[in-house]
């Protein structure tokens, strides 16, 4: 297929996210006329080529991928080679390896195209059932820190959609955390196994589905957070929390404890979420340090 007197081009193909069969006909014929298929997975790439057929030359690309590997995919396509990049499920480049090859790709000048396929992110915003007008895609929930605080505090304080990817392992913890700061009516959808056999959507608040999945989950897992209040209702938080509030938010930030930590206490203290009365205590803050 390689033609010396045409440039080479970079395909970005998006594949199934589970059913195999949920591939566009431009992918597959793209898949067969492409000089070689870079993938994340070869062995779960190879799967998908048997079942439709098609025999092509397949070559490793994922996120340990050496600087060395990368630019041998850019000699291929400056020598006029057609290369696709696929993942091990859905559109590359969304919480998947890939970016390092396409951005030396385009400084190089090199034509890159992509095929548009399924993704995890709107097949489960299809079919959650919960309100979105616009969303925020947050990608996967770091492990732990300082950086998965200020993740989740993200997550609680955007008054749009989030969508998400959890691993199965550590979905109930990041489900209690998010209902600590969430507004309790806020509406929460756990999306499993999108488009295969054991596919399964539960909805409910964060607390229940974290109460729900105590036990653990199985297969790939997206959640939605549905869209919470509009930013004027927001900003008026802190004067809609009862004044009573202040001594003990006082007491609290008093013993050296950070905004967030406060209201955690608080929280628990009232058994209410942590999201409705950060406010109140970040307010209060703000008046003590400049007093």
């Amino acid at each position: 297929m390689t033609d010396g007197a045409r440039p080479g081009r970079l395909s970005v193909v998006g594949t199934p996210i589970g059913h195999l069969d949920d591939v566009t006909l431009r992918a597959l014929a793209t898949l067969r006329e492409a000089d070689m298929i870079l993938a994340e997975d070869t062995r779960r790439t190879r799967k998908l080529l048997t079942h439709h057929g098609i025999s092509a030359r397949v070559r490793a690309l994922h996120a340990h991928s050496t600087d060395g590997v990368i630019e041998r995919c850019v000699a291929d396509l400056l020598a006029g080679r057609h290369l696709a990049l696929v993942t091990d499920a859905g559109t590359p480049l969304v919480s998947d390896p890939g970016s390092r090859l396409v951005r030396a790709a385009a400084e190089r000048g090199v034509t890159i195209e992509g095929i548009p396929g399924p993704s995890a992110v709107t097949a489960a915003l299809s079919v959650c059932g919960v309100p979105f007008d616009e969303f925020h895609f947050a990608g996967f929930a770091p492990r732990s820190g300082g950086k998965r605080e200020a993740w989740i505090d993200a997550i609680a304080g955007r008054p749009e959609a989030s969508v998400f990817f959890e691993s199965p392992a550590r979905l109930a913890a990041t489900l209690a955390e998010l209902a600590e700061r969430l507004a309790s009516e806020r509406p929460v959808a756990v999306c499993r196994e999108l488009t295969k056999v054991h596919e399964q959507v539960v909805r409910g608040s964060a607390a229940e589905l974290a109460r729900a999945f105590e036990a653990g989950a199985r297969g790939e897992v997206t959640v939605v957070v549905g869209a919470g209040q509009p930013s004027a209702a927001r900003a008026g938080e802190a004067e809609a929390e009862p004044a009573s509030l202040d001594p003990r938010i006082a007491e609290l930030l008093a013993q050296g404890m950070s905004p967030r930590d406060a209201a955690r206490n608080l929280a628990r203290e009232l058994g209410r979420p942590r999201r409705e009365i950060y406010a109140r205590v970040q307010a209060l803050a703000e008046r003590l340090r400049q007093s």
